[in-house]
């Protein structure tokens, strides 16, 4: 049986910038105002662990996430995509497949910006239910609470 802090743990997988702050703050208030625990990589800022640990113990600890994959675009300077959420939100479904007892009863909620927008980039999770946010909080907010 899951402990209750597992029960009510959830890991969110988005962006942690400047521009992003409105939707990751909704996020959060809703997890909290619905009776959850949020959980993210800011809560520990210790640079001698290795980041991806800390993902997979956050991964392992929570029972449900929220993915936001609405980050893929190309950065101005590099010209490359950031698939950090996408990456993580592979981590979190390997979790609940490959993983034993109450893993396998992992939930999530996939958020992009548009609904079918993820499709251009990473189409074989084109079989899930993925919530458009169109950048609002406010779809945020009724999106996570729903």
């Amino acid at each position: 049986m899951a402990s209750p802090q597992y029960a009510r743990s959830v890991f969110i997988n988005c962006p942690f910038d400047g521009e992003y702050l409105p939707i990751f703050r909704a996020t959060v208030f809703t997890v909290s105002i619905c009776g959850f625990v949020p959980r993210c990589t800011l809560e520990h800022d210790d640079a001698s662990q290795v980041r991806l640990e800390r993902i997979y113990r956050l991964i392992g600890s929570s029972a449900f996430g929220i993915h936001d994959i609405s980050r893929t675009e190309l950065d101005g300077e590099n010209q490359l995509p950031r698939f950090n959420m996408p990456l993580e939100l592979g981590f979190f479904l390997g979790a609940k497949q490959f993983g034993s007892g109450r893993h396998r009863s992992k939930r999530c909620l996939i958020l992009d910006r548009d609904r079918y927008r993820f499709q251009k980039f990473i189409s074989d999770i084109a079989g899930q239910d993925i919530k458009a946010h169109g950048n609002s909080a406010e779809m945020v907010i009724r999106t996570v609470r729903d």
